[in-house]
């Protein structure tokens, strides 16, 4: 298979919901996507939240994906940098985000999803340090929580769509919050740098710790340095932490020693029989037996001669970095972040399809009606759908600065962009 040329990519040089109570579509807790909704007078969309913007673009979620609006998500914004400038504290903090993570920007939109009614988008917003409510009519903020620790991240919404879940990655902690209201439910301690959660269907919240991925000690030698990374299960109703997972010891068992246990996006089969992970530094993903506690298979994808071997030139210790399942459980897409590539990979035989060129690609998500992966460019400021059943491109959508977390949600069917309030 031919790789895509690194220099063919657009925009090189700029780096740039939830619903109804038990209508839940067949993979949309494990694809960390929004229930589905019965409710007429919601319109199913697709958030895409613009990292080094703060805004996210409202976009069809399926056929041509056309963009329908946007919502400003930092509405506040002048209020918090007050807040941040007058604390040194938060401003090391706000200053760090910006030269590590943030490849020189402020991180003002991670991860986001809407509420049973649409009435409003919740997100978290990493260099606020913070999860927010925006109402989707006004773009006024509704309620705002502000995390532990100086940094949020990754985000994952309940069945039933009325909880939130958002990793404080400095303060090591998975914070549990009414969506309607913000209130904190519960929380529980994780490893470090908490990354993506996952409500799984057996009525548990998995985390998935990265450790530190913004440190230059990337050679494989010197991986112990990274910290404690693992996997954390905890009860979905008591927060109290049920099991944790090292992955280091299946990777080893497996005879994989030379590869992190960085655990980075990950996606259950529709069963949760299985669970399939991407680490740090790997252009490729493994798959995971739940019930047998052992790895299975290995998928190593091919790599792109353009990419250095350099790792520390990697984003954030990324290889690969995003992965979603087709509602029935027999294909993967896969981000090939510093690969500039996204592909559909048969599970069956681990046969990867057609590698669609892509500008550092940053997450996967699964459309309204399950046919197309979409994948958000990040260096291309576009999401590119891909069509899980030939594994070709169907379109090219522009969208805000530098895209990454892509969600399926719901708004009003007569939603209009709020107007502007800062």
């Amino acid at each position: 298979m031919r790789v895509p040329s690194r220099t063919s990519r657009r925009g090189r040089t700029r780096r740039k919901a939830a619903g109804l109570a038990g209508a839940v579509v067949a993979a949309s807790v494990g694809a960390g996507i929004a229930p589905a909704s019965a409710d007429p007078g919601l319109r199913e969309v697709m958030l895409v939240g613009s990292n080094w913007q703060g805004t996210a673009d409202i976009i069809r979620a399926r056929g041509d994906f056309g963009k329908i609006g946007s919502i400003d998500l930092i509405p506040d914004k002048d209020e918090r940098l007050r807040e941040i400038y007058l604390n040194p504290v938060k401003l090391a903090y706000f200053l760090g985000i910006r030269v590590t993570v943030g490849e020189g920007h402020d991180q003002y939109v991670d991860d986001m999803y809407t509420t049973p009614d649409g009435s409003a988008v919740v997100a978290s917003r990493p260099s606020f340090a913070d999860v927010v409510s925006v109402d989707s009519a006004t773009g006024k903020v509704k309620w705002r929580f502000a995390v532990s620790g100086n940094r949020a991240d990754h985000m994952a919404v309940s069945p039933d769509g009325r909880r939130v879940a958002v990793s404080a990655s400095t303060g090591n902690v998975v914070h549990v919050l009414d969506i309607e209201t913000g209130v904190e439910l519960g929380r529980f301690p994780t490893g470090d740098k908490p990354h993506e959660n996952v409500f799984a269907k057996d009525g548990t919240i998995w985390n998935m710790a990265i450790g530190d991925v913004n440190t230059p000690f990337d050679d494989p030698l010197l991986d112990w340095t990274k910290g404690d990374r693992k996997i954390t299960v905890a009860d979905a109703t008591t927060y109290r932490v049920v099991k944790t997972i090292d992955m280091r010891e299946r990777l080893d068992a497996f005879g994989r020693k030379d590869l992190s246990d960085a655990i980075r996006p990950v996606a259950f089969l529709p069963d949760e029989s299985k669970l399939y992970f991407q680490v740090s530094f790997f252009n490729g993903f493994l798959e995971y037996d739940v019930a047998a506690d052992k790895i299975l298979r290995v998928a190593e994808l091919p790599k792109n001669p353009a990419t250095g071997p350099d790792r520390t030139t990697w984003v954030n210790d990324s290889r690969h970095h995003g992965l979603s399942m087709d509602p029935d459980g027999k294909k993967l897409c896969v981000a090939g972040t510093m690969d500039d590539y996204a592909t559909v990979v048969t599970l069956a035989d681990l046969s990867a399809g057609p590698l669609i060129p892509a500008a550092k690609p940053y997450w996967a998500t699964v459309s309204g009606d399950g046919k197309a992966c979409l994948i958000s460019e990040s260096a291309a400021d576009q999401v590119t759908a891909i069509d899980f059943a030939t594994g070709a491109k169907i379109t090219s959508v522009p969208v805000g600065d530098h895209p990454q977390r892509v969600r399926l949600g719901h708004l009003p069917a007569d939603w209009k962009s709020p107007t502007a309030t800062r």
